[in-house]
């Protein structure tokens, strides 16, 4: 298990770069070239649903010390940065980001409770989405891939239905009770810790505006999405509909998503542009294309994220000293 983000990684690039050698690689390079600088722009249109999730977080936090949405966006573009680029199975995001929310001065219990009921709301806003993707795609006649999607849907959506659930039964007190009887009482302290955080998170859920709020943020966030999509494609000179667009990004996004144990979903997220983009009349080199601009959006909107990380994390360090 220690080297599975390396293997998963290694294994990704190679089918990636199957994907891209056995189609003529210089019509790729040439729909690059044609759209030039438009792909810069359609990378920073990321910064819009990351404000938009980045609100949607902050609405679920305690009103007294809520943070600004110049801290929360800062937040958010360094978790998507680490679950993207880094081998962390989109966990180390969220480890990173609560630090951060420590050091702007949100308390140990409104800082854990909110990241656990974001990452919740976040997948269940994710299913609705992706649903209406595949409606979308469905309604395009694509009966046979729409299916497919919907039963892989199904799973996650029992899945996020259960994680609610157990959040509501107090998870965080439950499984420290476990480790310390593991662990012959070294964690009795900590059980208290965990009984706080279980409270905020059933404080949280019993603010249903504010849940709904985040809900339809996030929602909107997806959607907003799609405009990267839409953008880049116009630019590469492959213009679709706003409909198509956002049944693209609704099967990358799932794609992604699902594969979270492949880093940056490196390869998979190459085939499922394939995929897509054939269903909806995409040449293979558009396709790829598009994909490529993705990754370019990687690297213009992450890149920076991991390099603000590391330069706050040096100073803490120094300031420690």
């Amino acid at each position: 298990m220690k080297h599975l983000g390396k293997i998963t990684a290694f294994a990704g690039l190679i089918l990636a770069i199957w994907l891209f050698a056995r189609d003529d690689f210089s019509n790729i390079v040439a729909l690059l070239r044609q759209a030039g600088p438009g792909l810069l722009l359609a990378s920073l249109i990321h910064v819009f649903p990351m404000a938009l999730n980045a609100h949607a977080w902050r609405v679920i936090l305690p009103g007294a010390r809520r943070p600004g949405l110049a801290s929360m966006l800062r937040i958010v573009w360094v978790r998507e940065a680490v679950n993207g680029l880094l081998p962390v199975a989109r966990i180390g995001g969220e480890v990173v980001s609560y630090r951060l929310l420590r050091r702007i001065g949100v308390r140990r219990s409104p800082a854990v409770a909110s990241l656990t009921v974001d990452m919740a709301l976040s997948v269940l806003s994710q299913l609705a989405f992706a649903l209406l993707g595949v409606a979308f795609l469905q309604a395009q006649g694509a009966g046979s891939l729409a299916m497919q999607i919907t039963l892989a849907l199904a799973v996650l959506a029992l899945l996020a239905i259960i994680f609610v659930a157990v959040q509501h039964g107090g998870l965080f007190e439950r499984v420290m009770r476990v480790l310390n009887r593991l662990a012959a009482g070294r964690f009795e302290e900590a059980i208290g810790h965990s009984a706080r955080i279980d409270r905020a998170v059933q404080a949280m859920y019993g603010r249903r505006r504010a849940i709904i709020s985040c809900l339809f943020l996030q929602f909107a966030g997806w959607i907003a999405g799609a405009a990267e999509i839409w953008l880049a494609l116009w630019f590469l000179g492959h213009p679709v509909g706003v409909i198509d667009a956002i049944i693209i990004e609704a099967v990358i996004q799932a794609v992604s998503s699902a594969a979270f144990l492949v880093p940056g979903a490196l390869g998979v997220q190459e085939a499922a542009f394939m995929l897509i983009g054939a269903t909806l009349g995409l040449g293979p080199a558009p396709a790829l294309a598009l994909a490529a601009a993705r990754r370019l959006r990687d690297c213009v909107v992450f890149m920076p994220g991991l390099v603000s990380w590391q330069i706050a994390e040096t100073e803490k360090l120094r300031q420690a000293q």
